[in-house]
């Protein structure tokens, strides 16, 4: 029986900011699908206040919220991998992009989100200058805090017909989502961008069919 274990949901990016932690890592864990339509014994009795993935388990111990979980992996494995520079100050910084995303990683209006790109184009990109990644020429935190952003908005702009992350307008952000997308770890292990479509267009479609029942109903 795996000592690490991960609740998680396979369209989740937050569930995929652990998964990558963990195999950059290189980890050992059992990976625990959820169903939050029926959510499981295990689940409820690791997160009894939010009942929501992703939940780590580590010698029973339950660790809930993605970034926190990031930081526990990364004090309790810090031989292998750090997630986070060694200097003060830039492990500082570091923590202020992460508490950003957090921070704003609820928005949902399209307004609200070009916003978000916009500041983060030109303060948090803008750091990166001739680095590859956040953590230099390795992925680090801040990478995996954003790095979930690039594969899914791609997904829910085409099923929504609505472009958020134009290249144009956000080149610092696009060419660091790709130079991320295709890091060896990262690219093996997120999940297919057809995948991805089909799961949000089927979310889409049932959505729509949803609202229609209700105002249906509301006009009878």
């Amino acid at each position: 029986m795996a000592d690490v274990k991960l609740l998680g949901t396979w369209p989740s990016p937050f569930s995929y900011r652990v998964i990558l932690a963990l195999k950059l890592k290189g980890i050992d864990y059992e990976y625990i699908e959820q169903d939050l339509s029926n959510k499981s014994p295990l689940l409820l009795q690791s997160n009894p206040v939010h009942k929501k993935i992703p939940v780590l388990i580590h010698g029973g111990n339950p660790i809930s919220e993605s970034m926190t979980i990031l930081q526990y992996i990364d004090e309790s494995w810090p031989e292998t991998h750090p997630l986070l520079p060694a200097d003060p100050h830039e492990r500082t910084v570091a923590r202020f992009w992460i508490k950003f995303a957090e921070e704003k990683e609820q928005g949902k209006a399209v307004r609200e989100t070009v916003e978000l790109m916009e500041i983060l184009e030109e303060h948090a990109f803008g750091l990166l200058k001739e680095k590859e990644f956040f953590g230099g020429e390795k992925v680090n935190m801040v990478d995996l805090a954003y790095g979930v952003m690039g594969r899914w908005f791609d997904a829910i702009e085409e099923c929504s017909g609505v472009r958020v992350i134009d290249p144009l307008k956000f080149p610092l952000f696009c060419g660091w989502a790709e130079r991320f997308n295709e890091a060896p770890v990262i690219r093996d292990n997120l999940p297919g961008r057809k995948e991805l479509v089909d799961f949000y267009k089927r979310r889409r479609e049932m959505l729509l069919a949803a609202a229609a029942a209700a105002a249906a109903a509301k006009s009878n």
